[in-house]
């Protein structure tokens, strides 16, 4: 479910009170694939509540190069929400989640294998309440990047 980070604080807020195992990782998911599937299935499996950190339009052009991202952030979101396995997208305009990881304060900290635990943002501070740091395997031949190029090379 997407929505403001003032009504997700407060569903995210009650799941904790529950109990809840909370679940966090973030990224720009451009062009929604397998890949990004299948890690946020295992994201979400280590818990009862997947919260995904989605990068700005802005934070994405300033990470990935200007012609990127291919998909507007709100059609991201709209796309990452309707997955079973996704309970909240929290839309970020910083180039690190990390002030959202500070709101959030989650249990399990997540992100690909591509990102050891020591490169991980917010793993010192999630790790400092005893929260969980985690990298999950990174699903080989699936990414953005290969799937733009491989769109090029057709094009040409």
């Amino acid at each position: 479910m997407n929505m403001d980070n003032n009504s997700a604080a407060q569903g995210i807020a009650k799941r904790r009170d529950r109990k809840e195992r909370i679940v966090f990782t973030n990224g720009c998911f451009d062009i929604l694939h397998a890949g990004h599937v299948r890690y946020l299935k295992q994201a979400r499996a280590l818990g009862d509540c997947l919260v995904v950190g989605l990068n700005s339009d802005s934070s994405v052009k300033r990470l990935k190069g200007s012609e990127r991202p291919i998909v507007p952030q709100e059609e991201r979101a709209e796309l990452l929400s309707a997955l079973a396995c996704v309970d909240y997208v929290l839309i970020f305009d910083e180039d690190t989640p990390i002030e959202l990881i500070k709101d959030v304060k989650p249990d399990v900290l997540v992100k690909g294998g591509d990102w050891s635990i020591d490169q991980i943002v917010g793993a010192p501070f999630v790790s400092s309440y005893g929260g969980e740091v985690k990298s999950l395997p990174f699903h080989q031949g699936h990414s953005t990047t290969n799937i733009i190029e491989k769109i090029r090379q057709l094009m040409e």
